[in-house]
């Protein structure tokens, strides 16, 4: 389910365990204060703002070798793993830089989603739904594999009803930058029957299989109104008494307490809520992601899962 990812086409040597592995950083080392050296500005340069200043720094800023120098060093075996609708058709490297920054490309037969970092050029990737390990997922009595247009995957998995609310999801560390601080995030929307998350939190964390894991609860419902008291509906019967689950919730409802996270709203409409933090030493290591809710033993159903999302976020 996990992919080895396809290693970049230029020089490699064979670290112990058979990964290929580069001999320097696969993402790019020029950043803000080499922008600024190259074009008197910090970050990726607006050719319409330079223009007004300086010929010389508008012909900087349109530059194929600055703006390649942006780009991850791997970046033309990525786009080889594209499938050929997907491929950006560009004409200059700035085109590039700007289109990856502005719109994802599927890779790897469609089950992972790759862009760059606007301000940085860091590599940000996707795992479809398709490619998690979602308990019961293919069941159909728990869940449906659906289309919306709204989605940048072809599938994405509804929760019908279940119990054992468990998705785990993988990425090699070598297919993101190094030294570099990610975060990853569960992707989700919620339909208008959406029941079960409001009442207890969901435990997530990230981390290297075999290493030191990172674990937090945060709630998937995205009211900041929850339950003291949640429905324990019997397993066996709990799919066909969703009105006394959600009637049990209405006479429950309450501010819920501790400092929780929430989802919020992305601007491609759909929610987010953050798995945890990871930062890339190196190496070809698998990092995991989960997000459970096993210990309730009450029913949820009404979400709509799109993927696990990892990319670049600041460290406090």
């Amino acid at each position: 389910m996990y992919g080895r990812p396809q290693p970049p086409s230029k020089a490699l040597h064979i670290k112990k365990g058979g990964f290929p592995m580069e001999e320097q950083n696969d993402c790019s080392e020029i950043r803000a204060e080499q922008m600024e050296e190259s074009t008197g500005k910090s970050g990726p340069p607006d050719a319409s703002r330079m223009s007004v200043v300086s010929t010389d720094l508008r012909f900087a800023a349109d530059s194929d070798a600055v703006w390649e120098r942006l780009l991850p060093k791997d970046l033309q075996s990525i786009i080889a793993s594209a499938a050929g609708s997907s491929r950006p058709e560009v004409q200059s490297k700035k085109e590039l830089y700007l289109r990856l920054s502005d719109e994802p490309i599927l890779i790897e037969g469609g089950l992972k989603s790759f862009s760059i970092e606007k301000r940085s050029g860091k590599k940000c990737y996707m795992i479809a739904a398709r490619a998690l390990t979602i308990e019961w997922g293919d069941t159909p009595m728990y869940w449906k594999w659906i289309s919306l247009p709204q989605s940048r995957f072809q599938e994405v998995a509804e929760l019908i009803s279940v119990c054992w609310f468990e998705i785990r999801g993988r990425i090699n560390t070598c297919m993101l930058c190094l030294k570099t601080n990610y975060a990853a995030y569960l992707v989700f929307n919620s339909t208008t029957e959406t029941c079960g998350f409001e009442y207890h939190p969901v435990e997530v964390s990230i981390g290297i299989i075999g290493g030191r894991i990172s674990t937090q609860s945060v709630y998937l419902n995205p009211s900041k109104t929850q339950m003291h008291r949640y429905p324990v509906v019997s397993r066996r019967i709990g799919r066909f008494n969703r009105g006394l689950t959600q009637l049990m919730g209405l006479q429950a409802s309450v501010p819920a307490d501790g400092n929780y996270q929430y989802p919020k709203k992305r601007e491609d409409g759909w929610l987010e809520i953050e798995l945890g933090e990871f930062f890339n030493e190196g190496g070809y290591e698998e990092l995991e992601m989960s997000v459970l809710e096993v210990k309730a033993g009450h029913w949820k159903y009404g979400l709509i899962i799109q993927g696990i999302e990892i990319r670049p976020k600041d460290r406090a």
